[in-house]
């Protein structure tokens, strides 16, 4: 399976923190490549400048930590651009309606932790 982890479920799992589902840990065990999307680097730069402490480390330092894990990088395309036009209005956050286009049009399993974002798709793996 190939995965795309959503911002929060993605830092979480390179600071080790506690919040991690043990569901979420294992589908990213499991996976033969684990994918962090462009705009969830772009969103922790926003947030944790803006001092947000659900941001627990910076866009540099995550790039770095979810290089290390062995992450692969997914850049945004047009076309994953394009597709967010396509999304129902069910969800209005422009970071998660970028992740769930990107998992659709790659495909790729999206990981979340958010009951609106995985409503989207059954292809969309919500956790606790």
């Amino acid at each position: 399976m190939r995965v795309l982890l959503d911002t929060h479920i993605a830092l979480w799992a390179v600071v080790g923190s506690k919040r991690l589902a043990p569901q979420a840990r294992d589908a990213i065990l499991d996976a033969d490549e684990v994918f962090i999307s462009a705009a969830s680097i772009w969103e922790i730069a926003i947030k944790h400048g803006l001092g947000r402490g659900d941001m627990p480390i910076s866009s540099a330092q995550a790039l770095r930590a979810f290089s290390d894990a062995g992450y692969a990088l997914l850049n945004i395309r047009p076309e994953h651009a394009v597709a967010v036009e396509r999304l129902a209005a069910i969800h209005s956050d422009p970071f998660d309606r970028m992740l769930i286009a990107q998992a659709l049009e790659e495909p790729l399993t999206l990981i979340t932790r958010d009951a609106r974002v995985a409503s989207y798709s059954a292809a969309i793996m919500k956790v606790a």
